[in-house]
């Protein structure tokens, strides 16, 4: 390669200190030295890159392109050297989290400004998954991490997991449905007849988790639970809600929990990563994914 990296930092060390004596001082080199390596680029690469006809050799046009233009490449070797010694340490350059569309984001904001306090070079990637596409993610190996994947934990090996609790779910209408006139409780008759509002399984490799939508039910279905509830507050539909997410809303009656002929509905949530993923960023996400007190605020331990 005729691009000489030696010769971008004499330019910018040229650029910051004025003479090929200053900057010679700085790299620890003779000026001699600086000026031979500079020339030598000009030859290879058929440029001109120092007007030195003055008393001070001066940048020209595209030895000023090729010092701004240099910088750029110095700071990504600087950072390309940077990064192969964290990896080197043990830190992850990527850790990609999957998290289940029933959790709030904001859950985790506390802990992702407490890892960047930490930890400075490796890049968090976050992804929203819907039920099954949760532990889809860790068996195609798109995710290192999920976090609040509900149903049964997958059983192959090479996958861990641990309980964080239980995700509670009310079934909700807003004050206008016709489900919230019928005495109590509903039966799967009077349900049917209705449209419900379901989020889509994110799964693309299989046919994702029951729903729980009746047979010949109508459904709309949106991309994550916001759109869900907002679905269910304009009176679009019925259907399942995470209490936590619910409860402002029934508290402030723009919801009304309806109690079903059928037992409560609630699901097991996980936290589940590769056991692969042995580097130190998963080994910091999965301690305090496990401990964080936010966690309290989405799932029931009993």
């Amino acid at each position: 390669m005729r691009l000489n990296l030696e010769a971008l930092l004499i330019l910018d060390a040229l650029d910051r200190h004025g003479t090929f004596a200053a900057a010679a001082a700085r790299l620890f080199k003779t000026a001699s030295a600086l000026s031979y390596t500079v020339q030598k680029m000009e030859s290879d690469l058929g440029i001109t890159l120092l007007d030195r006809s003055g008393h001070r050799a001066v940048f020209t046009a595209t030895g000023r392109l090729m010092l701004d233009k240099g910088r750029v490449l110095l700071r990504a070797v600087n950072e390309l050297e940077q990064q192969a010694k964290y990896v080197e340490s043990g830190w992850e350059s990527t850790l990609t989290i999957s998290v289940d569309a029933s959790v709030p984001f904001a859950l985790l904001t506390p802990l992702i400004d407490a890892f960047y306090q930490e930890v400075s070079h490796t890049q968090l990637l976050f992804r929203h998954d819907v039920l099954a596409g949760c532990w889809e993610a860790l068996n195609y190996g798109e995710a290192d991490l999920v976090f609040g994947a509900v149903q049964e934990p997958v059983t192959r090996s090479g996958i861990g997991w641990l309980s964080l609790g239980w995700l509670d779910y009310v079934f909700a209408v807003a004050p206008h449905h016709p489900l919230a006139l019928l005495p109590e409780p509903l039966l799967r008759e009077q349900i049917r007849q209705y449209r419900a509002v379901v989020v889509k399984d994110s799964s693309r490799h299989g046919v994702g988790v029951d729903l729980r939508v009746l047979d010949d039910q109508k459904t709309l279905s949106v991309a994550d639970f916001p759109s869900k509830l907002q679905a269910q507050l304009a009176g679009l539909g019925c259907g399942y809600l995470p209490r936590y997410m619910a409860a402002p809303h029934l508290a402030d009656g723009t919801l009304i929990e309806r109690r079903l002929d059928s037992e409560p509905r609630r699901d097991q949530a996980f936290l589940a990563w590769n056991e692969n993923a042995t580097g130190n960023a998963a080994a910091w996400w999965r301690e305090r994914l496990q401990h964080f007190e936010g966690m309290h605020s989405v799932y029931c331990q009993a």
